[in-house]
Order: structure tokens, then sequence, then C-alpha cells
């Protein structure tokens, strides 16, 4: 039987690339999704063995999105396809619950590679993913966010794509006043008090594109 497989990245090429290629391989791609919201939504609906996610995703990153379907749907495995070679974020996603940590400048054998390995209960990462950022997941060493609650770097990622109060209380179905105490936690836990820092740091770690 066929490995079931959900796509979840921005761009539309690249969805309709991925499906040829594992569709080629004997792979069948159950559905695609255009952010992480709608990635979890789809994984909780569709119970996937395997989901590829973009690391850059609007409204909800593909970190945090794999840690949600890895509590939601435990019998489905994440695999993040990234351009980030950096080994925080190799170590932040190991964290998450991710099971594969695949390179967009990789040939796309090694996503196959990739989704067959995890599927047999392995981890698989990218060959230039250092050996010290396995040893650092093993031995405990810290994540890359760890003073953010999920909901908090959820209000994080949203302020800094440029959505206000408002319009982070409906995304995340919580009120206006919610969500503005949510960013002012954040601007205080982080020492950043406007919202072009929040921006930056939102890049460099990885929650949005530059």
């Amino acid at each position: 039987m066929a490995v079931r497989v959900l796509l979840a990245d921005d761009h539309k090429v690249v969805r309709e690339g991925l499906r040829a290629l594992l569709e080629r391989e004997g792979f069948e791609v159950i559905g695609e999704a255009v952010n992480g919201r709608e990635a979890i939504e789809l994984a909780e609906k569709c119970h996937p063995e395997v989901v590829v996610l973009d690391v850059s995703m609007p409204v909800l990153n593909g970190i945090d999105a794999a840690k949600e379907i890895s509590r939601s749907c435990p019998g489905t495995r994440s695999i993040l396809l990234t351009m980030l070679t950096e080994d925080h974020y190799v170590l932040e996603s190991l964290r998450a619950g991710v099971r594969g940590y695949v390179l967009k400048s990789q040939s796309a054998h090694e996503l196959v590679q990739g989704i067959r390995e995890v599927c047999r209960g392995g981890i698989y990462l990218t060959p230039s993913a250092s050996s010290a950022v396995v040893q650092a997941y093993l031995s405990g060493a810290r994540a890359s966010l760890p003073e953010l609650s999920p909901r908090e770097r959820q209000v994080l990622q949203l302020v800094a794509e440029g959505k206000s109060s408002k319009e982070v209380a409906v995304a995340l179905s919580i009120s206006v006043k919610t969500a503005e105490s949510h960013r002012q936690k954040i601007m205080n836990r982080l020492g950043i008090h406007e919202t072009a820092g929040l921006v930056r740091y939102a890049i460099r770690e990885g929650l949005i594109q530059a």
C-alpha cells in the first residue's frame, strides 16, 4: 500500500513539483496546504503517514506546525523541507518532533530517501546537518526559543507578518485584549519594544522570511 503524504508549502509551483516527484516514486499525495495552520487541520482530518512541511510559511511556520501535528497526530511523521542550514534550526526541529530535515538545495532523491527512512521509524537529517546537532539534541541542549510559549510564538509570527492585534485575534480565535496582552509579554520577555525589532528577531529565528 502506498505511503500517504501531505504537502505544505505556500508556493504552488513547489507543491506541484513535489507532488509530481512523489507520485512518480509511488507515494500517494493526499492533500496540499498553503500554511502551517491548514497543514494541522488537514493532518487531523486525513491522518497521513508523512507530512512534508516548508519551514517558512505564513500564519504558522513549519516548526510550530510540526510540533502541533506531533501532539495531535502521533501516527504522522513530519519532515521539514527548508533552505535554513544553521544548526539551531535543526535542533529546534528535532525538539518539535520532526523526524526528517531536508534542504531544498539537495537532490530530489534525498527527500524520497528521507520519507522512506522516517516511515521505517528512523530519523533522517540532511548530510550537512552536523553530528554536533544530534549530540546537542541527545544531551538536552536548549532550544532556540525557550522563552516563548507556543501561543506566543504564533502571535510573534503574525505580528512580524504585519498583522494588527485585531487580525491576530481573528486568526487565533482569541480576543483583541488577549492578543495585545500576548504581544506585550513577548516584548517584555525578549527585551524588544518596537515592531521592527520583533520582525528582525522573527527573521533571525526563521519564523518568517526576509
